[in-house]
């Protein structure tokens, strides 16, 4: 009996005409670049297509075969709803084929550690889910993110569940590759009140107490430090010396800390702090039986009768900046992800199509390092190709619609001059440089004769590439 595997089918599925390869063929009218380099992260070789993203990307497959970092997409929902510059109302078979055969490229290019992002409603997020555990494998599933585009508001329209959420499926290349998912935010008032406080010196420590951990029977060493000094950096007028402040916090950044009660339930630490002075700085040397750090010996610090939790185990610098790590979770809360001025970024308005360039920020951050390429195939408003450029990483955007040219192109350009301070702008400091290529399909080398043939076009010109065949 043949093997079988789980799958969706649909009308058509088996039906897989031939692509015939087209070549890319650049418009230096359209093509726009800064006149100097601003940055040593300028990025000139990104490619912007018009044409059919199917053609697009078969073209692109020989080119780039493994080498993409990042691909998000955010296609016609198929919901039916009338768009302004989509048909989104396809039948489903339709629109299922028309992203199975997409996708089986999108895979072929993304590099063994690359991402995929896909950005549905409920619509069809289901359908899809399926879809991309036959393409990709399900062991290649990441998560299944409810992005919360907005609040709770109008309840009573749109039946009795109010519908504030949209949803991003993300599935890895290789299953053997993990990646560490962690969200950057820069410091807020409230964690830089709890990390003020820092180790300026320790001094020479002294063993006063050594016994056998009874889990594990390793050795558990108690120090403590007769010439140590803690110093807290004033917050006083936050908001007027905030650039002084933060400049003390970057020269101490090694040694912030904040201090945590002893859980009650950890008899190991309470035995332990019950025997310190408060007014004494230790630190205590074990190897944990279970837990995190399992096998590992570790220093613990403790003061005031309290556990040590420093600031740069949960946080790191970037341009100057002290940012601090979360775990994400699957939901991405609408405050975390601010939307107040969508419809002015980019200087372009996309009416219920345009994504925050903060959603871009994240999942291109979560998934790239600059250099990297990232590539949208659904180019829309080019909110893809704008963050990814303030960002310092390579993109290839393909759109069909004619706000490639009345949308994407202008943005771009914004964007390239230094003119966009909207967006993510202000937060990656970007003052422009770089640039793009614009390229349309090359006509294809095939015509269909009288007889309906499929034959050799012998008018194909490719000195006038654009000239209809």
């Amino acid at each position: 009996m043949a093997k079988q595997k789980l799958e969706l089918t649909w009308i058509g599925k088996d039906k897989r005409p031939k692509l015939e390869p087209r070549i890319l063929l650049e418009d230096p009218e359209k093509s726009y670049h800064a006149s100097e380099r601003v940055s040593e992260n300028d990025q000139f070789d990104n490619k912007l297509i018009f044409g059919d993203n199917l053609l697009a990307l078969k073209a692109l497959e020989s080119e780039y075969p493994g080498q993409v970092k990042c691909v998000y997409i955010d296609p016609p929902f198929n919901t039916g709803q009338a768009f302004d510059y989509y048909d989104d109302g396809l039948e489903h078979s339709i629109w299922l084929d028309l992203m199975y055969r997409r996708l089986v490229i999108l895979k072929k290019l993304l590099s063994r550690d690359g991402m995929l992002w896909i950005h549905l409603d409920d619509s069809e997020v289901h359908y899809m889910k399926v879809i991309l555990d036959e393409i990709f494998g399900r062991d290649k599933f990441i998560s299944h993110i409810s992005y919360e585009r907005s609040a709770a508001a109008g309840i009573g329209q749109g039946g009795f569940i109010v519908d504030t959420s949209e949803h991003i499926l993300c599935y890895r290349k290789d299953s053997l590759i993990e990646h560490s998912v962690k969200n950057a935010v820069p410091l807020e008032l409230k964690t830089v009140k709890r990390y003020n406080k820092y180790l300026s010196r320790v001094g020479k420590r002294k063993l006063v107490r050594e016994f056998d951990s009874k889990s594990n029977g390793k050795k558990v060493r108690v120090y403590k430090y007769d010439d140590f000094e803690i110093k807290t950096i004033s917050l006083r007028n936050y908001n007027e010396r905030k650039e002084e402040i933060n400049a003390e916090l970057l020269d101490s950044f090694d040694n912030l800390f904040r201090t945590n009660q002893i859980q009650k339930e950890n008899s190991f630490q309470k035995g332990l702090v019950s025997e310190m002075d408060k007014s004494i700085l230790y630190t205590v040397e074990y190897t944990p039986s279970r837990g995190k750090y399992k096998d590992q010996e570790i220093e613990l610090y403790y003061y005031n009768a309290e556990l040590f939790s420093w600031l740069k185990d949960t946080a790191d610098i970037q341009n100057d900046e002290i940012v601090k790590y979360s775990n994400l979770t699957n939901f991405w809360k609408n405050e975390d992800i601010p939307k107040a001025d969508i419809a002015n970024e980019g200087g372009v308005k996309f009416p219920r199509g345009k994504k925050p360039e903060q959603l871009l920020k994240r999942i291109i951050e979560i998934s790239t390092n600059k250099g990297d390429i990232v590539l949208d195939s659904f180019g829309g408003s080019g909110s893809t190709g704008a963050v990814a450029h303030k960002m310092g990483r390579k993109w290839i955007m393909v759109e069909l619609g004619d706000h490639c040219h009345s949308h994407i192109i202008p943005r771009l350009q914004k964007v390239i001059d230094g003119e966009d301070q909207g967006g993510i702008s202000k937060a990656v400091d970007w003052k422009g440089g770089g640039g793009f290529r614009y390229y349309k399909l090359a006509p294809s080398l095939l015509k269909k004769d009288q007889w309906d043939n499929w034959v050799i076009n012998k008018d194909y010109n490719p000195e006038m590439p654009y000239a209809p065949t």
